[in-house]
């Protein structure tokens, strides 16, 4: 199917948000990639960006709407981690997760919901996790940022669900990446043991239900919270 809709994903270069990056091309959008380094995949154009500032974001808007036109789709994936037990986590370890992961988010879709407004269409995605609504020891940082995507999702929806335009959230459990990679043998084992697939996703399979997200057929659904964990959270 051949989509003539632009998407900009952030935190497109890698794990995730590359992955939905590539199936948004594969489906036939305009696709562009914030990265604070490293490309986007083929067929992707990537614009340099930090979520935590402003001015380079509505930089990098304005380089993707000279080069594919108007932002329709959002995908605010970018986010970091920095992942300590509550006693150990400093001041900075807790608020410059929250500047990324959640100031990041209001940043990028404050910015493009000025075009979807215009548009008076618009889909918007929040790349959130398993652990923000099932809890995660050593990430109350993280866990905190990620919860809150819930609550920015349906205010939203609230405030502009009656222009076309929907916003969902979607919380992915443990997924193939790099990152679940470095994992010691056991420790993935353990967490393979708490989730009734028995296994990881794949970062496809994530991107899969973002780009569904994106299409028509979901144009009814907003505010809500779709899970890509296998049954860990059960729904929430």
């Amino acid at each position: 199917m051949s989509h003539d809709r632009v998407v900009l994903v952030t935190g497109g270069n890698r794990g995730i948000g590359r992955a939905i990056a590539a199936r948004f091309v594969a489906e036939g959008y305009r696709t562009a990639v914030t990265a604070r380094s490293g490309e986007g995949p083929e067929g992707t154009f990537t614009v340099r960006a930090d979520v935590t500032d402003a001015a380079s974001l509505d930089a990098a808007f304005s380089d993707v709407e000279k080069q594919l036109g108007p932002v329709e789709i959002v995908v605010a994936n970018a986010g970091i981690t920095k992942d300590t037990l509550l006693l150990r986590m400093t001041e900075d370890d807790f608020d410059s997760v929250v500047a990324t992961n959640l100031g990041g988010t209001f940043r990028v879709v404050k910015r493009a919901s000025k075009g979807m407004l215009r548009a008076k269409w618009g889909r918007v995605i929040l790349i959130s996790s398993v652990v923000g609504l099932y809890g995660s020891p050593g990430q109350i940082n993280y866990s905190s940022s990620k919860a809150a995507l819930v609550g920015f999702a349906r205010s939203l929806t609230r405030e502009l669900g009656g222009r076309v335009i929907t916003a969902n959230v979607v919380a992915p459990g443990f997924i193939e990446t790099d990152m679940t990679a470095e994992l010691p043998e056991d420790t993935q084992n353990e967490y393979k043991r708490n989730i009734p697939a028995g296994r990881f996703a794949t970062p496809d399979e994530v991107a899969g239900v973002v780009t569904w997200l994106a299409s028509e057929d979901a144009a009814y659904i907003s505010g809500a919270v779709i899970p890509v964990d296998g049954g860990l959270g059960m729904g929430h």
